[in-house]
């Protein structure tokens, strides 16, 4: 999973809060009678979730969450370690907090996540940024690791797991705007791909109990939400065996479930490997209304020779196959991708070939970066990172440049359709005007209706489109 900072804004995911660091909070007022966290998380989409399930972890150990890092007795960043870029934010956050932490020597500040299992010691004894280092298998030990740190001892913690998925615990739903919600459905990743350091951070895949994920929905269905997501490094891969029955439940099956909690329920899934998304998965998107039709599709070169090197297992008519498989069974499937610029030895020939497979699969979005060398991957063991950055940054901009293209012409052409939207809350730019979002995932701003509240669906016509966004009038 490549996926950190995009480079355009306006181009993201659900919740692209996650591509920026972002403090997630309960309570302005936490309460004089307990101590209080702050946390920020980097990164993808789990390390957002994974912060709703520290924030239960820490709420049982008697911590209310706040906004106001100064007067916090715990600050906390969830890290990701994707990107040399994403690294560099975490350590002047880092820095920062330790400005609050010399007004306020009791403060303790911990690094979770990814980063914190790549470098592991190295904070607490050469940089000696924080006092406690927590792997993302390890948080139920926070309580110990805080207590032990509060008698003036640095920790640590960033063993991984083979069995760890969190099941039992019930997130905590941070900055939540009570429609859209996360459940993760399984940890880790199994596909070595070259450039990826996610099997190093992360460890071994391992799937959820599939009722425990039909619970959660459905509690959170209950409560009013009315949009989850599905996360996972490879969502397509999730396998569970019954260990009673042996039955296999595998990602199509799991869609189903969940879908089948309730049809006003609607369904997203992030992030798909193309080698793993199956026929079956496509067809229960096709016969369920409740599943949104947008398949997020990374393909990270069109060039059979580099995705060898990336190790993706799939080469560029495989994937065009894919592509041409998902609108075959999906006609108004929307499909986004991301794409790397400047991997170990590309051509210019190969780089116009992720330009032409860009073209040819017509996506209406993607996150396009310029490869970042990091450490410990099989690219960085076994390749020269040897494309000048201005070249790589070059490509990127041509990338950039054709998806936004793109992108404006797949909205024009929903102008004058007529999309079911979930309403989400206010618009940006006016309080007079509502967003939501329709099945292929793309932003829609119409004026406000009377009666219409968050949560509720509404048809709306199209009527004007720009790269990013769609605008509309209620039907």
């Amino acid at each position: 999973m490549y996926d950190n900072n995009p480079t355009i804004p306006g181009h993201s995911k659900e919740m692209d809060e996650s591509k920026q660091g972002t403090a997630l909070m309960l309570d302005d007022n936490p309460s004089t009678n307990k101590k209080s966290f702050y946390i920020e998380s980097y990164g993808c989409q789990m390390n957002f979730s994974d912060s709703e399930i520290v924030a239960s972890i820490l709420a049982k150990a008697g911590y209310s969450s706040t906004r106001n890092m100064e007067e916090s007795d715990l600050i906390l960043i969830n890290t990701c370690s994707i990107r040399e870029k994403a690294e560099d934010t975490v350590r002047r956050r880092l820095t920062e907090f330790n400005k609050v932490k010399r007004s306020k020597p009791s403060t303790i500040i911990g690094v979770l996540g990814c980063m914190a299992e790549r470098l592991k010691a190295k904070f607490l004894e050469e940089e000696k940024l924080v006092d406690i280092v927590v792997g993302p298998d390890a948080y139920r030990d926070l309580p110990n690791l805080i207590s032990s740190a509060d008698e003036g001892n640095r920790s640590i913690n960033v063993l991984l797991s083979r069995e760890e998925t969190y099941a039992d615990i019930a997130p905590l739903r941070l900055q939540s705007n009570g429609i859209s919600a996360f459940i993760s459905i399984m940890r880790g990743c199994d596909n070595m791909c070259s450039f990826c350091v996610v099997p190093f951070t992360r460890g071994r895949e391992r799937s959820r109990d599939p009722f425990t994920i039909v619970s959660e929905a459905t509690d959170l269905f209950q409560k009013g939400y009315k949009e989850v997501t599905l996360l996972g490094q490879n969502v397509d891969s999730f396998k569970w065996e019954n260990p009673e029955t042996k039955e296999i439940v595998s990602f199509a099956d799991l869609l189903e479930m969940v879908a089948l909690v309730h049809p006003d329920l609607r369904v997203r899934f992030s992030t798909s490997h193309p080698k793993d998304i199956t026929d079956d998965v496509l067809y229960k998107i096709k016969d369920y209304k409740n599943i949104c039709n947008y398949i997020h599709l990374p393909a990270q070169s069109g060039n059979s020779r580099v995705l060898k090197l990336m190790n993706r297992t799939y080469d560029r008519e495989w994937y065009l196959q894919k592509i041409d498989r998902i609108y075959e069974i999906i006609p108004d499937c929307a499909i986004s991708s991301d794409f790397i610029s400047g991997f170990c030895t590309e051509t210019e020939d190969e780089h116009n070939e992720s330009l032409s497979l860009i073209s040819y699969a017509k996506y209406t979005m993607s996150f396009m970066f310029f490869y970042s060398e990091r450490p410990g991957t099989l690219a960085a063991k076994k390749y020269e990172d040897d494309i000048p950055l201005d070249i790589k940054k070059r490509r990127l901009a041509e990338i950039v440049e054709l998806q936004m293209n793109l992108s404006l012409e797949h909205n024009l052409k929903d102008v004058g359709q007529t999309f079911e939207v979930l309403v989400e809350g206010d618009s940006k730019r006016s309080a007079e005007e509502f967003k939501g979002r329709n099945s292929q995932n793309k932003v829609i701003i119409f004026p406000k209706v009377a009666g219409v509240k968050p949560g509720d669906y509404l048809d709306v016509k199209v009527t004007d489109a720009t790269r990013a966004t769609l605008r509309g009038v209620a039907v």
